[in-house]
């Protein structure tokens, strides 16, 4: 009995002490979890940072269409909402990573069970970390080379964030942050991303397939990566597949059926700064919202970061515009003029530069020489410490690299000076169009690739713009009221006195009609330069000069009578602001590019509107109209009619500069003002002939190649009408057999009242 009592008591001790333990050790861990909580062991995440957790949001690029054009990044993430999640998607993710998702708190026990057994077993099925508990390491992440125990203390942390989230968070908002936050490789992070970077598609627009894939990527972006390991990639979507089937989330037979299907990458592209849609206005872009975000703060006091703070910019550009007018410069430079260059300097000395023979090798040398002292590789080694010497051994040292062509890149073996000359053979072109009534630009080219051309040649560079210059002087004879389109001049050598007593006496490019009188608008037409020297003498440059400044260009510009032929350097984007104030009634609007600017949430920060202002009456404007249709009807943007057979109405004007360095084409309808300007980086390089370099062959055709697109797609609505009259008859000054007529019986009234 005695016995018996001793193994009950010893029993009892043993309970005793087992629940003793129990509870001391639950009290153990209540305390180091309550210490963790309240930052006993380091720092835990505030209730504000859950409430609002800092990631680097990228800020979206929107086309005026609703198209994401790029994004300004460090992390090119984009935020989601749950309603915008496929299902197909979300089951993936289910299926492959946290089954139990809303079943549990945070903290999935008996995965973490799982786990445990085996650890113990070695036998081991995956992972216990719940998608709460991963956002929350994607939320906060881990310090890198934390020690065994750090990493203990750091999991432990993570659990705890996890069931605050829980409790701030419902599972739809964790669903979304989580995908928000997940890497998955290639640059991409966060499901927009990730979408567009691989197959080019909104989240809403994934197949099952594609959604499968995206799931899979998660656990391991390079090990899974659809791009450095396809095979792998492939076998994880099909895990993610059959996941799916063994849940009930698809049939078996669409299992069988999907898994067969190959990955396509056909859509992938890196969202960088590099490429993708309108790269040059892009980077225009940037430039703008650097300088409007360090003047403009948040609600904290601090300015807005264009790169962390996810802004929403909806800019003016129509993403099908865009398109249209990067395909039309692509096809005339890169399947018709860029070619004919090569053929028109083929087995030519000093090929491509055009300099008198005695300055030829120092103007060279002169030119090379600065395109290196602009290179990154210089500033990169200048930077290092290099010598002039070792700088200059290694421009002359053959490597290998990449170099544009229209083909598509070329991996060949070059010293970096030869590449310089190689690129210095390649013609540049620029377009810009606006939208008539509201100066809204909705195309922007700055060059044929921005790749490898990072020069802006639709707002940064000045060129001289030749003829297209011409309008300014026609516009202000035009509403002196002296004179009218049919109004007509002898066509013979005109010259103007300088201040120093000399003359200045232009040549003409065409012997047409000397001698004759002509109408003002056939010269005009045919860019006579004698018939400019006309009215220059008439209307001083001075008075040239303050039109076009109404018209809205601000460029230097020398009050010299040379103007009148086009001298002046000025961008693309003020000639094409200028040229759309005819088209737009005499009304001035400034051409703009965004037109407003949310936060991150959606919230309006900024709206922008136009600039404008009366620069001429309507009349006026209207006269020009008619002036700018003749180039087009029978003067040297004839082709547009003959060639590419465009009937409707179209004022437009070419430009040719001294030795056909630049070739313009300012091109007016009742919807659009368009732009385009043709020509090689340094002004030594272009062709050797009129024919060829001429605005009428080097700028025009992109012009017509890119309205044709746009006129072809229904979409776009842009009208093929006729330019509304001004509500006072003018008509009689446009039909000049009507005019000659007329005048000839105000003569013969003239001469009656003589009489009498």
């Amino acid at each position: 009995m005695a016995k018996k009592q001793h193994s009950e008591n010893r029993l009892n001790t043993i309970i005793r002490l087992f629940w003793l333990s129990f509870v001391g050790m639950l009290i153990v861990v209540s305390i180091f979890f309550y210490g963790l909580a309240n930052e006993w062991f380091g720092d835990m995440p505030s209730f504000e940072e859950l409430e609002n957790p800092e990631t680097n949001l990228a800020s979206e690029i929107f086309s005026s269409d609703g198209v994401v054009l790029g994004t300004f990044h460090i992390e090119n993430r984009s935020n989601i909402h749950f309603h915008e999640l496929p299902p197909d998607l979300i089951n993936a993710l289910l299926a492959i990573e946290d089954i139990r998702f809303t079943e549990h708190s945070g903290i999935d026990f008996k995965a973490i069970g799982r786990v445990a057994w085996g650890v113990i077993t070695g036998n081991s099925k995956g992972g216990g970390s719940t998608l709460t508990q991963q956002l929350a390491k994607n939320l906060f992440p881990r310090d890198e080379n934390l020690s065994v125990p750090q990493l203990v203390m750091r999991k432990f942390k993570e659990w705890i964030t996890a069931s605050r989230l829980e409790r701030n968070y419902s599972k739809e908002e964790i669903m979304s942050m989580y995908l928000n936050t997940v890497p998955f490789g290639s640059q991409a992070f966060g499901i927009k991303s990730a979408a567009l970077t691989f197959f080019g598609k909104t989240p809403g627009e994934l197949s099952l397939e594609e959604a499968a894939l995206m799931a899979g990527v998660v656990n391991a972006p390079t090990r899974f990566s659809p791009i450095r390991n396809p095979e792998r990639a492939l076998q994880r979507r099909n895990l993610v597949l059959m996941k799916m089937a063994d849940y009930g989330f698809i049939t078996k037979d669409d299992y069988e059926n999907v898994s067969r299907i190959p990955i396509d990458m056909s859509n992938f592209g890196l969202l960088d700064h590099n490429s993708g849609a309108a790269t040059y206005f892009r980077e225009f872009l940037r430039s703008e919202l650097k300088e409007w975000a360090a003047n403009h703060q948040k609600s904290d006091g601090t300015p807005y970061d264009i790169y962390k703070d996810g802004l929403k910019i909806y800019t003016t550009i129509n993403s099908r515009m865009q398109q249209y007018a990067e395909e039309a410069v692509r096809e005339h430079l890169g399947d018709d003029l860029q070619p004919s260059f090569f053929r028109h300097w083929k087995d030519q000395a000093n090929a491509p530069f055009v300099f008198p023979p005695e300055d030829m090798k120092e103007q060279v040398d002169l030119i090379l020489n600065q395109a290196m002292r602009r290179s990154d590789r210089y500033r990169y080694l200048k930077k290092a410490g290099a010598s002039a010497d070792s700088i200059a051994l290694s421009f002359r040292t053959p490597l290998r690299m990449r170099v544009f062509s229209w083909k598509g890149p070329v991996d060949t073996i070059m010293t970096p000076m030869d590449s310089i000359r190689y690129y210095k053979f390649y013609l540049q072109s620029s377009l810009m169009s606006v939208d008539v009534q509201t100066g809204q630009v909705r195309a922007y080219v700055g060059g044929i690739d921005y790749r490898y051309f990072k020069y802006d040649h639709a707002t940064q560079a000045r060129r001289q713009v030749g003829s297209t210059f011409k309008p300014f002087l026609y516009t202000l004879a035009m509403q002196e009221g002296e004179y009218t389109p049919c109004y007509k001049v002898p066509n013979i050598s005109y010259s103007v006195q300088l201040w120093d007593g000399t003359f200045w006496e232009p040549k003409n490019s065409s012997d047409e009609r000397i001698g004759e009188e002509v109408t003002l608008k056939w010269a005009l037409a045919n860019s006579n330069n004698w018939i400019s020297a006309y009215l220059i003498k008439r209307f001083p440059p001075e008075s040239v000069i303050q039109m076009a400044r109404k018209m809205g260009v601000v460029s230097p510009i020398d009050p010299v009578p040379a103007i009148a032929l086009g001298t002046p350097e000025i961008t693309l984007g003020e000639m094409v602001g200028a040229m759309n104030t005819f088209s737009n009634k005499g009304v001035f609007i400034k051409p703009y590019f965004m037109t407003r600017i949310e936060d991150k949430n959606g919230n309006l920060i900024e709206r922008f509107v136009p600039e404008q202002s009366e620069a001429l009456d309507e009349v006026t404007a209207y006269k020009m109209i008619q002036l700018m249709k003749g180039v087009v009807e029978s003067g040297t943007g004839v082709r547009l009619q003959s060639k590419y057979n465009m009937r409707n109405p179209i004022a437009g004007k070419t430009g040719t500069t001294q030795n056909q360095s630049d070739g313009w084409f300012m091109g007016l309808t009742p919807d659009l003002t368009t732009g385009v300007w043709t020509g090689a980086e340094d002004r030594a390089v272009h062709f050797r002939s009129i024919k060829l370099g001429q605005g009428a062959n080097m700028a025009l055709p992109i012009w017509a190649l890119y309205m044709q697109k746009i006129y072809n797609d229904p979409v776009l609505n842009i009208r093929k009408d006729d330019f509304d009259k001004p509500v006072n008859d003018v008509s009689l000054d446009f039909n000049c057999v009507e005019y000659d007529r007329q005048q000839l019986n105000n003569n013969s009234n003239l001469q009656n009242d003589d009489d009498f």
